[in-house]
């Protein structure tokens, strides 16, 4: 009795050519590259978000800034909003002990503490931004690849096809099996690819603009040199706050 061979994924890529090959590992390293960006970026997010969290609970309750700097000189800034405070009041510190000794320090306190915030907040954009150009690009190429792949698996069938002068299974099976696995492994890659993306980006959108929200209340606190009593008063301090921001 004839043994049936098999006709599993590993049997279409070994029967396929050099090019085919190189395709489908080029599609293998971009998962890799997606899924460890996706873990790496999802945990990094993660604790970035719990330690924020903790920064601005500890913020609000505080009694002073000068409290605050206490803090994150103790315990360091690993967030983005106490790595936003903490240049901002080094900024308000700097100013008032040495003045416009530079350039980039010209101008009154206030022109000093905006550009030093605004540099921090350009700063954190782009980190949370690491890595989001590679996620984009395979999620628009990975289906293409895989396109490409298909292509050159009919074309493999039609040339056996041709040579064989009809169109058998056992000739056209095994191209056609590659291009449908090249069809299916683009798709594969690109559609974790591309969630992954927009949920990133949203998540990072979010952040963004409680961290330009926060800014705002925080140059106003850090100008106005007003201080943090009790919870009770933290409204209305935002909001005096507020008034000296908009007038």
């Amino acid at each position: 009795m004839t043994e049936t061979p098999s006709l599993g994924f590993a049997h279409f890529i070994s029967q396929t050519d050099g090019l085919g090959k190189a395709l489908f590992i080029i599609l293998v390293l971009m998962s890799l590259a997606t899924w460890y960006l996706i873990i790496v970026k999802a945990v990094s997010n993660m604790r970035s978000r719990r330690r924020g969290e903790k920064f601005l609970e500890h913020f609000w309750n505080a009694t002073s800034l000068e409290a605050v700097d206490r803090e994150i000189t103790t315990h360091g800034a690993n967030d983005p909003f106490s790595h936003l405070t903490s240049h901002a009041i080094y900024a308000r510190q700097h100013h008032a002990k040495f003045g416009a000794a530079k350039l980039e320090e010209a101008g009154s306190q206030a022109d000093f503490v905006t550009r030093t915030m605004r540099k921090v907040i350009d700063e954190e954009t782009a980190k949370l931004e690491n890595g989001l150009t590679l996620l984009a690009s395979v999620g628009s190429t990975a289906p293409f690849v895989g396109l490409f792949g298909t292509v050159w698996g009919v074309y493999h069938a039609l040339v056996a096809i041709g040579q064989g002068g009809s169109a058998t299974i056992d000739r056209i099976a095994g191209p056609v099996g590659e291009a449908l696995i090249m069809t299916g492994l683009g798709l594969a890659v690109a559609i974790p690819a591309v969630l992954a993306y927009n949920f990133f980006t949203r998540s990072n959108r979010v952040l963004l603009a409680r961290l330009d929200a926060f800014a705002h209340d925080l140059f106003a606190f850090l100008t106005t040199g007003q201080q943090i009593v009790t919870d009770s008063n933290v409204r209305a301090l935002k909001g005096k706050a507020a008034e000296t921001v908009h007038g």
